[in-house]
Parts: C-alpha cells; structure tokens; sequence
C-alpha cells in the first residue's frame, strides 16, 4: 500500500470518529463553543509535534511557512462561514449537506494550477466519491439548488482552498513542520471564540472528554491529510477520498448508537467503497520517472 494512502485511511478513520462524537456531544454546546473547547484536544498532538516541526522550521523555506499558516487561517475562516450558515435557522438542512461539496474546489485548483492528471479509473473513483458525499449528506428535499447556496458557499470556498494551501505546502516543508503550523492556527481563533461565547455551565465530565476527543481526532486527520499530501498523494485524490469518512463514522453510528441506514445511505456506502478502490489505483509511472524528485510526485504523467 501506497504510504500517501496509509495515512488518508488514517485521516479517514479520524474523520469518522469525529463525526460519531459529533452526534453524541448533540446540542450540550453552541458551535462556537464546541470549536473553542475543542482546540484544547489539539495541544497534545502540537506538543508532540513542537520539538521535530520547529527542528524541520530551521530548514523550511519562508513560501511553505506562509502556504500553511494561511491554510489553517483559511480554515477557519470557513469554520466561521458554517457557524454564521447554522444561524440561518431553517436553512441549516440544506446549508449544511452542501458544505460537504467543498472537494469540489480542492480539486479544480488542483488540476487548473498543479496539472494533476487522473487517469480513467480515478475519475471514475473521482465521480464515484463526490456521488457518495452527496449521497451521506443531501437531505432529499429536492431543494438543495435554491439560493441557500449563498450561505453554503464561503465554507465550500474557504475549505476547498484550505486543501490545495496543505498540499502545496507540503512541497515546500516536512508534514510536522506543516502541521505544526497548520493546528498552531487554531489556537488564535479558538482564544477569541472563548472571549465572544458564553461559558458552558455544569459541562458534564462525560461532554469534556467528547469535546476535548473531538479536536484530538479533528486534529489528528488533519496531520494524517498532510502526511499524505507530503508522501506524493494528489491533493486532486486525498481531498475527496477524506470526503467519505461518514463510510467509517455511518456504520459506528449503527452499532453504538443504534441508528438506521437509510437507502440513500447504503448507496454511499457502496458508491464510497469503490471510489475508494479507484482512487488508490495510480497510473503507471513513465520510464524516466524515477529521475524526478519527490516533490513532483504529486504530478503523474
């Protein structure tokens, strides 16, 4: 197995988790809340990464560091865009299902401004794993191309450009480096949410440890997504094959929480399963290829 793909399958099970937890936190904290706290389960993971990512800092050039700080501040910038959609009251069944799209411009940046090539398999893994996310998303009410879009389209931006940020970035620095000051981002926003949002009172120690799993898996996928992008992955594959992690958190949410799939459910499965297999499948390399550095692995002929 690719080592790019080791670590997306590791971003996808991280993903996954954090969805489950998101249902079992429920409505216990506001989203700027859940955010704020939630970054407190990121320091672990930023005090592993302190001593090698500032090591790998002395070496890295100034674009990398630039590229990655403004990816982690583009994401939250669309974090902030999903929390003013959801105060959109009734427009949160439609907002929220057409955020999950946001591979949609990770992917067009990709190929616009990297050139990355998919070979027929992939794109048909690629059309495959964007039908799975609509599928796990889309509410069925017909209704998803209204002018709610306007609201579901800063985050949809914001996330798309955050993915081709970490993958560019991961040209230019070592993932720990990356994700050192990817995560390290967080903290700033995290700091002025806790300032503007109320307390939580009589949080249960039951909804700390979810909160605080929360931004542990939250981070955790983002650091495997930026190994992945490091190790030659294309940002035009790994961004959405981490779109389908409800494949992972759906079938947890029956097990332990005793939900049901619906139709529409069992067809993402399926459809995420096999995209999955496409999207893993890479074209084969040229001849000379073994020439080209490591940086430009990301670029197959």
């Amino acid at each position: 197995m690719a080592p790019w793909l080791t670590w997306t399958i590791v971003a996808l099970l991280s993903w996954g988790g954090w969805a489950v937890l998101s249902k079992m936190l429920g409505n216990a904290l506001t989203p700027g809340q859940s955010q704020a706290l939630s970054t407190l389960g990121t320091l672990p993971i930023l005090l592993v990464l302190a001593r090698p990512g500032c090591r790998a800092l002395q070496t890295a050039t100034a674009r990398g560091i630039v590229l990655t700080i403004a990816g982690g501040i583009v994401t939250c910038l669309g974090n902030l865009a999903y929390y003013a959609a959801l105060a959109g009251g009734e427009r949160v069944a439609t907002v929220v299902p057409l955020t999950a799209l946001y591979p949609l411009t990770t992917i067009a940046l990709a190929v616009v401004l990297r050139r990355e090539r998919l070979s027929g398999i992939q794109l048909a893994g690629l059309a495959l794993s964007l039908a799975a996310i609509w599928l796990f998303n889309v509410e069925g009410d017909g209704h998803v191309f209204s002018r709610v879009i306007v609201y579901a389209l800063p985050p949809i931006l914001f996330w798309g450009l955050s993915g081709y940020l970490q993958k560019v970035a991961t040209d230019h620095l070592p993932a720990s480096a990356a994700a050192l000051l990817y995560l390290g981002a967080f903290v700033p926003v995290a700091a002025l949410l806790a300032i503007r949002e109320p307390w939580p009172m009589a949080l249960s120690g039951q909804n700390w440890i979810l909160v605080l799993s929360l931004g542990f898996l939250l981070a955790f996928g983002n650091f495997a997504v930026l190994a992945a992008f490091a190790r030659g992955g294309q940002a035009s594959i790994i961004t959405p094959l981490g779109g389908v992690y409800p494949l992972v958190s759906v079938p947890i949410a029956v097990a332990l929480l005793g939900e049901t799939i619906s139709r529409r459910e069992i067809a993402g499965i399926v459809c995420a399963l096999i995209s999955v297999v496409a999207l893993s499948i890479e074209p084969a390399a040229r001849p000379n290829s073994e020439s080209r550095s490591s940086n430009n692995l990301s670029n197959p002929p």
